[in-house]
């Protein structure tokens, strides 16, 4: 086999015709992987990916555990961000205080793709501990941007973006706390899905920001983010914030289109500072599109947008702060001895978390400190409330939310490494979502400057499905979903 698929249901049909078989599936999204100049991977697991093909290859002459035809994700090559834990292979968060560092167990979505036969090819980079929208923070090197290698593919998941983009994977995994797979996607010219809170496990995620973080998927095509989504979607007794809702029926959606429905478009989001004329435009003729399609197009108002940014870098660096105390040098991890404890612990953290992760770390601190923990974190839940209030209001009139993803299409490398501030506003779009814990997924709508810019279309919680509807239905009516970066091979 010679040419990279396209999606998971060519893949799967070509598996299932015995056209190829998933061990040479995996070695060409191993070459593929190995001849990456973007820095997307931190490790690819060769031997482990050469495992499953193999066992997978089985499952498809019959000899596969308990019987029955192999799923759709059986064989396909996937990509993990290295948050994710995966026994027997490394997981770093992007982090030198966890470097080398081998997990005894895998988190529950990697159980759930390894029993459908998906073949990880390896761990992608990020930054660290997830904490960045550039994807310049990682202890191992910034990410390339696979369209200009002179840009940021956007983070924290840059690395599982670029394998998608670059044809190194067919679909692969991230994490979003604040627009962290739906950002990277629209930098990159790709499907990213955020869910909702609850609706997929974060047990052995390393954790970031507990209330917010959430686990899904880049992919090329809608319907193969709704796949992947059917895999991880369900109840995990091990996650006490899961709620019983399975994904078989993502799909059922689909093809039904976008006539009758009504769709919201924040007018808010078209008066940040910083929007860049091209992205504008890019949006707005997709709004255009999806009116033709049938659609009605309504203005709504989320007036409290402005203050979205505010209360997620407070709320955000304190659960980091409380979650990322646990790296003491003791159990796991590195350790740098001292004469004392608490001086290891200094040395350690010192050594082991790089500047942004420890600026978080204060940040949060100062949050939950005695003096200023009514000021600041607990006023911030209080407005986090009206957040979610406000988007409750919107949706009693409307089916979804379409709103730009990233005020900007890919910056240059360095070029907001200095100013925090400005990294910061790129979240301005997908931020909210997190901070109301509604599901979003960015979709390739364009180009400005010869990068790609994203939609975002927002549901109400657990509406997945017709999330996907409109974010399909707009797929279908343009072509941007297969434009691809020109130093992709085939």
């Amino acid at each position: 086999m010679s040419a990279f698929p396209r999606s998971i249901r060519e893949a799967a049909a070509v598996l299932r015709r015995r056209e190829t078989s998933a061990l040479e599936l995996a070695e060409l999204a191993i070459a593929r992987a190995r001849a990456d100049e973007h820095n997307a991977w931190l490790h690819i697991a060769e031997d482990h990916a050469r495992a499953q093909a193999r066992a997978v290859d089985e499952w498809f002459a019959g000899r596969g555990p308990g019987g029955g035809s192999p799923p759709t994700l059986a064989g396909i090559p996937w990509a993990c961000k290295d948050i994710i834990g995966t026994k027997g292979v490394v997981t770093t968060a992007g982090s030198r205080i966890l470097e080398g560092y081998v997990p005894p167990y895998s988190a529950t979505v990697v159980e759930r793709l390894d029993a459908t036969g998906a073949v990880m090819i390896g761990k992608t980079n990020l930054d660290e501990f997830a904490m960045g929208s550039s994807n310049e923070n990682s202890a191992f090197g910034a990410v390339k941007n696979p369209w200009r290698a002179d840009r940021v593919p956007g983070g924290s998941s840059g690395g599982s973006a670029v394998a998608v983009a670059a044809g190194e994977a067919l679909f692969a995994l991230g994490t979003d706390t604040g627009g962290s797979i739906r950002q990277p996607a629209a930098l990159c010219g790709v499907v990213g899905m955020k869910p909702t809170y609850g609706r997929v496990p974060r047990w052995g995620v390393v954790a970031f920001a507990s209330s917010l973080d959430q686990v899904g998927p880049f992919t090329n095509t809608v319907e193969d983010a709704a796949i992947v989504c059917e895999t991880i979607f369900g109840k995990d007794e091990r996650d006490a914030t899961m709620v019983d809702l399975p994904g078989d029926q993502l799909r059922r959606e689909l093809d039904k289109g976008v006539k009758g429905l009504r769709l919201g478009v924040p007018k808010e989001y078209f008066a940040v500072k910083g929007m860049e004329p091209g992205v504008e435009k890019a949006v707005r003729d997709a709004l255009g599109v999806l009116e033709r399609e049938g659609a009605t197009l309504v203005e709504v108002s989320l007036s409290l947008t402005d203050h979205g940014l505010a209360v997620y870098y407070i709320i955000q660096p304190a659960e980091a702060s409380a979650n990322l105390a646990r790296y003491d040098g003791v159990r796991y991890g590195l350790r740098v001895d001292g004469p004392d404890l608490v001086e290891t612990y200094r040395r350690t953290r010192g050594k082991g978390f790089g500047p942004e992760v420890k600026r978080r770390m204060i940040l949060g601190t100062y949050a939950l400190s005695a003096g200023y923990y009514d000021a600041y974190y607990v006023k911030a839940q209080k407005v986090r409330t009206l957040i979610k209030a406000e988007y409750d209001r919107v949706f009693e009139t409307v089916d979804a939310l379409v709103t730009p993803t990233s005020p900007t299409v890919a910056f240059a490398l360095g070029a907001k490494v200095n100013d925090p501030l400005a990294m910061y506003l790129n979240d301005v779009f997908t931020l909210p979502v997190n901070i109301a814990g509604l599901p979003g997924i960015s979709v390739p709508c364009g180009l400005s400057e010869g990068l790609p810019v994203g939609l975002q279309v927002i549901a109400n919680s657990y509406q997945e499905s017709s999330m996907f509807r409109v974010a399909a239905a707009y797929e279908r009516a343009t072509p941007h979903h297969l434009a691809r970066p020109e130093t992709v091979a085939a």
